[in-house]
């Protein structure tokens, strides 16, 4: 049996290398490394797979969601709630812009941003609202989306863990995640469903002029060469990176219906045990398991992790401290208990291995070790 890791990139690539190599030394031979054809192509055919009239590349999905906020104009000051359940990127550019990171709860089901939390932080300050797709599932947009019209914010899209998800709307209609909000971010980071060999990222809006905007923030600020009419950021996507992704964005629906086929092992092996809560998928929102993310209960969480660690099976805690509570963020407006569910998430979850590679030999080993001790 092949080593069971978290993500397994090198098989992946195993299967694809021709065509990898191939795009790559394509870039190489035209020697257009920056801006060149392939970025194009990534732009426009990535906007065609979400059906919104503008993707803008990037270097990576942190930059995705600073560039947002700049292009949008948000000052020093401004209030944007998001939630304190994510990786640190989310609340990091909202600090270093000098805006105030709005902290909120999630709901436990989902791991998303609770709604009514947003609706009972908002301020004369706020200007924004970052909900967070988090582990590859939405959160409930039209509900944010109603709160956000209602007093008139600024939605960005965290989408960097939902490339390929939808949002079903009540109504039965959808749209891809990152598609709704006012821009949607997402990162091409290698272990990303869709993952380039370095970093990168991109921004979504169907805005045209506030696309125009993007373009000209990820590129020094600069509309025509040399003239700099606003202040922004060299954020480009290079194109041997642009060169993998077109390869690996003709596979995306099948390494998402890849994760969906472990997930549905995950959830068949571990359904209803006492000790273990599956995860919840949303009537809202489709799931393209960027995570496949535990519940735990009653049992040592930090002893599950050791025990899969000692057979050789990979594991993670996504995210073992909320943000609120994260030494770079502490802030008088919060203390510990403030968001409970955010905190209780923090003690309980596990992440298990979750990549495109997965086979039955390896999920039924993995599965058997984590009832093993929950059975103990």
């Amino acid at each position: 049996m092949r080593e069971i890791q978290m993500v397994d990139l090198k098989r992946q690539y195993e299967k694809i290398k021709g065509e990898v190599d191939s795009a790559i030394q394509e870039v190489i031979d035209s020697t257009t490394f920056i801006k060149g054809p392939a970025v194009k192509k990534l732009e426009a055919d990535l906007a065609q797979y979400l059906d919104v009239n503008n993707v803008v590349a990037c270097g990576n999905g942190t930059d995705a969601l600073q560039v947002s906020m700049m292009a949008l104009d948000l000052k020093p000051g401004d209030e944007v709630i998001t939630t304190s359940f994510t990786f640190i990127a989310t609340a990091e550019v909202i600090a270093l812009l000098g805006l105030t990171p709005v902290l909120v709860d999630v709901k436990e089901d989902t791991f998303n941003v609770d709604p009514q939390a947003i609706r009972n932080a908002i301020t004369p300050k706020t200007k924004a609202i970052v909900p967070v797709h988090l582990f590859g599932q939405c959160a409930d947009m039209e509900a944010i989306m109603e709160i956000a019209k209602e007093h008139n914010l600024y939605v960005i899209e965290d989408a960097c863990q939902a490339i390929g998800t939808e949002y079903i709307y009540k109504d039965g209609s959808r749209k891809m995640a990152g598609t709704i909000g006012d821009t949607g971010a997402t990162s091409f980071f290698p272990s990303k469903n869709l993952g380039c060999y370095g970093d990168g990222g991109a921004i979504y809006t169907n805005n045209n002029e506030l696309a125009q905007q993007l373009r000209v923030v990820v590129n020094h600020g600069m509309a025509r060469r040399y003239y700099h009419d606003y202040v922004g950021v060299n954020s480009r996507l290079d194109s041997m990176q642009a060169a993998v992704l077109n390869v690996k964005l003709k596979y995306l629906d099948q390494y998402n219906a890849n994760r969906r086929k472990a997930a549905d092992y995950y959830d068949k092996a571990f359904e209803n045990h006492p000790s273990l809560i599956t995860p919840k998928r949303a009537e809202h929102s489709t799931h393209v398991f960027h995570q496949y993310t535990l519940i735990t209960k009653n049992i040592d969480r930090d002893g599950l992790q050791e025990h899969l660690k000692g057979k050789g099976i990979a594991n993670a805690v996504y995210y073992p401290v909320p943000l609120h509570m994260q030494k770079a963020y502490i802030d008088p407006r919060y203390k510990e208990g403030d968001f409970p569910v955010c905190e209780k998430l923090s003690k309980t979850v596990i992440s298990l291995p979750m990549h495109t590679e997965l086979d039955e030999e390896q999920l039924e080993f993995i599965t058997s070790a984590v009832l093993e001790y929950c059975n103990k």
